[in-house]
Formats: structure tokens, C-alpha cells, sequence
């Protein structure tokens, strides 16, 4: 959700906390639009982030929840190469867009977050993001390192303008991170608790 790590998607280079560089877009105009939303589903931390080490924000569609995120209007060849990158494939084919809103679900693959998913429309275009092509319930909880704690909150403060507080509480209460945090353990994470990074 934050601008600065979806910027290492689109420009390329390592974000802040992180272990890899990646390689960027194709195109690498910035979102033209960006927008607080709030979908089905929820997210749970599990596997091992190679980025960050500790378990990886996976998003679940099916989970009776919802889920604060963030809409960045990207073209056809950005989504793919931003798809890419979180696959860990090299960028530059597009999806199959037209499949996919046929379909709804496009799985590209047995890995996380390979399976794509249309959400509905936001001012008309599509809403697509990426998740587990497996439900939650086929993974164990892994607890997630504090440097994605505070990226993820950082994205929740700029998109949604939480408070920490309330940015503590969520992350601290997910599936994965309960498991290992506390909200005041991510409240009093170094370099200024979970919305550091925002502004």
C-alpha cells in the first residue's frame, strides 16, 4: 500500500528494510490515481518473504472479512510486470486481461500470488489484485519481520490515515503476526512504529 514500495516495483531498486532489488517496469510512469478501498477477504502471514524474511502478507479472497488496501490506477503492462515481480518471473509479458475478467480468477502458477483476481469495478475500470491460488487454512502461520510491519503500516497510514495505534492493533491481530506480536510490540517497533516511512 505504501507509494515508496509499490515505487521499487514500477522504477526498480531495493526498498527500505528489503534483501532484493527489483528489476522495475517497463513502464514506469508513476499510478495516475490512488485510492483508499476496503475488499472482501482477508490477509494472513505465512511461507517466508525472500524480500523480508519472516512470513509473507498473503490475501485470501475467500475469508469472511474485509481488508483495508490500496487502489493505484496502473496500466495492462504495469499490472503484469508488477505480477511478475511478486512471482519472482522476469517482467515484460502481459497478462491475459481479456481471460481473465471473463473468468474472474486467472491462476498463472502453483506459487503465491499467482492466482489473479477481479474484485469489481472502481470508477469504472477493473479492480484486480494478486493472492494464493490455496485458501488459508492449507498453510501454517509464519510471524512477518518488523521491517514489513512497518512497510505495510506505513501504507495503511497513507492510504487510510490511521492512527499507530489502530495500525498496531490491526497488523498485531492478523493471522501470523498474533502469533508473535503484540500491538505494543509493533506500536514501539525502531524507526518509529508501523507508519514510519509515510509523508
Amino acid at each position: 500500500m505504501a507509494a515508496h514500495r509499490l515505487d521499487r516495483y514500477l522504477r526498480g531498486g531495493r526498498p527500505p528494510g528489503g534483501t532484493r532489488a527489483n528489476p522495475g517496469c517497463r513502464d514506469r510512469t508513476p499510478p495516475a490515481r490512488r485510492r483508499a478501498v476496503w475488499i472482501g477477504g482477508g490477509v494472513y502471514f505465512a511461507l517466508e518473504s525472500p524480500m523480508w524474511g519472516g512470513g509473507l502478507a498473503v490475501y485470501d479472497p475467500d475469508l469472511p472479512t474485509v481488508t483495508p488496501a490500496r487502489a493505484h490506477l496502473v496500466t495492462v503492462s504495469q499490472f503484469s510486470d508488477i505480477a511478475a515481480q511478486e512471482m519472482y518471473r522476469q517482467p515484460g509479458t502481459d497478462v491475459d486481461m481479456g481471460a481473465l475478467l471473463a473468468a474472474g480468477r486467472l491462476r498463472l502458477g502453483p506459487g503465491r500470488y499467482e492466482l489473479l483476481v477481479v474484485l469489481g469495478a472502481l470508477d469504472g475500470l477493473p479492480l484486480v489484485t494478486l493472492a494464493a491460488p490455496w485458501p488459508m487454512a492449507a498453510v501454517r502461520p509464519v510471524p512477518p519481520a518488523a521491517a514489513y510491519l512497518r512497510t505495510i503500516g506505513a501504507g495503511l497510514a497513507e492510504a487510510h490515515g490511521w492512527p499507530a495505534g489502530r495500525i498496531a492493533a490491526h497488523l498485531a491481530g492478523l493471522p501470523g503476526a498474533r502469533e508473535r506480536w503484540t500491538p505494543g510490540e509493533v506500536a514501539a517497533l525502531p524507526g518509529g512504529g508501523p507508519a514510519a516511512g509515510t509523508g
